[in-house]
């Protein structure tokens, strides 16, 4: 295959997306003599953010590791960075843009991983009537509630451009499909009512989405070997997959291998007439992997106990914090507990100062000027706010919250 066979079709200047690609919600400051693309300033942006800190103690499958080479959040996003990088240099496409969307994609996982977002999403249903799913939580959480200091130190929202918010929210969604083309239209990113909707608006959005797999099939089957959880039969079954798609034992099927050989793989098959695309024996090995992993590792019973656990915590934690609610009055109420719950009480406080229309904003010197998401007198609004706090919490810090509130 030609090498940089996308690069008449990439995110770049010239382009009819471009203008929308580079649009942000708000006009950005510019800082003197900056060298950096608006790509790379997203980069920056996210990397500097709260939410990318914590992924490196929110879960990736296995719940608050402590095993030091276990893949967290923070990994498997840097992974898929990688991978990322690797197709789009091939291919000609913008590595900037790549990057940004991979290091930010998954900035809005709950913590415990998917069983803290379903029980989020039962919340999010039964009290509010909306919907709740990590990808667009991840939109919220750059749109909204990450902010950094401006050139003044003021804290302001982190205003990405377009398409660094588009890959965010479309990233994930299976990919059984036999490739993947950019959809023609931009809209409304809220508009997007469910994960794998639609496909991205950038080639550059296909490619972190397709990324995401490649990313973590091998490395959760690492981490599962590592961990010893796979039965001697099992270990039997990832021998015959590897001997049917090739020569491989099941020490060999590893995150390195994987990934190297899905990434040539798309690389030789992918085309603008084709798509972002597996040939079909790939394409095939992706989904017989996918499978294995979700019967034997996913699924696995030492998980299920955990997911009790996980379950439990965000349930009390929520609980808890709904109990304090108390309209514009509801500082004032929290503050009764804080000698109770400290730790709690304080960044919960915390959190209302800066993102709610009563607290510090009216304190002289106010540092922020992000917008504000939360009217306490309404009640639907300071339960979001518990929501978006939960989700931004790291597993241990949920811990730390979840043994604070039943030690007496």
């Amino acid at each position: 295959m030609q090498r940089g066979l996308f690069s008449n079709v990439c995110a770049q200047a010239g382009n009819p997306k471009w203008e929308k690609c580079i649009n942000r919600i708000s006009p950005i400051y510019k800082k003197p003599k900056d060298i950096r693309s608006e790509f790379a300033r997203d980069y920056n942006r996210i990397l500097y953010s709260t939410a990318y800190r914590r992924l490196k103690h929110k879960t990736q499958v296995f719940f608050a590791t402590r095993h030091d080479h276990v893949c967290t959040r923070i990994e498997h996003v840097n992974h898929v960075g990688a991978v990322s990088y690797t197709i789009a240099n091939y291919l000609g496409l913008n590595t900037e843009l790549t990057n940004a969307i991979a290091i930010g994609h998954d900035l809005g996982h709950a913590p415990f991983g998917h069983t803290g977002e379903e029980f989020l999403t039962e919340i999010v249903k039964s009290e509010l009537g909306e919907t709740f799913w990590h990808e667009r939580n991840s939109l919220r959480f750059v749109d909204k509630c990450e902010t950094l200091p401006d050139n003044e130190g003021m804290e302001r929202n982190l205003n990405l451009t377009y398409a660094v918010r588009d890959g965010i929210v479309c990233h994930c969604g299976e990919v059984d499909e036999n490739s993947l083309f950019p959809r023609a239209e931009a809209f409304d990113l809220y508009s997007v009512e469910k994960a794998g909707q639609c496909p991205p608006f950038t080639w550059e959005g296909c490619v972190v989405k397709i990324a995401d797999k490649i990313a973590y099939l091998g490395r959760d089957i690492e981490d599962a070997l590592l961990l010893k959880i796979l039965t001697v039969s099992q270990l039997k079954e990832l021998v015959r997959i590897g001997r049917e798609f090739g020569n491989a034992k099941a020490s060999e099927i590893n995150n390195t291998l994987l990934m190297h050989d899905f990434i040539i793989d798309l690389c030789n098959t992918s085309s603008p007439a084709k798509g972002i695309a597996f040939s079909a024996r790939y394409l095939e090995l992706i989904n017989v992997l996918k499978q294995f992993n979700y019967q034997y590792i996913y699924r696995h019973e030492r998980l299920a106990t955990y997911k009790r656990y996980a379950r439990l915590i965000i349930e009390s934690i929520y609980q808890t914090l709904l109990n304090g609610y108390n309209g514009k009055d509801t500082q004032a109420e929290l503050a009764r507990y804080r000698d109770i719950y400290p730790v709690l009480v304080q960044s919960f406080s915390d959190w209302l100062d800066k993102y709610s229309d009563i607290g510090a904003r009216d304190a002289k010197g106010n540092k922020y000027h992000n917008e504000v998401l939360y009217f306490l007198a309404n009640r639907r609004d300071y339960i979001q706010a518990i929501v978006d706090y939960i989700s931004g919490m790291t597993d241990s810090f949920a811990i730390k919250i979840f043994n604070e509130i039943t030690t007496f």
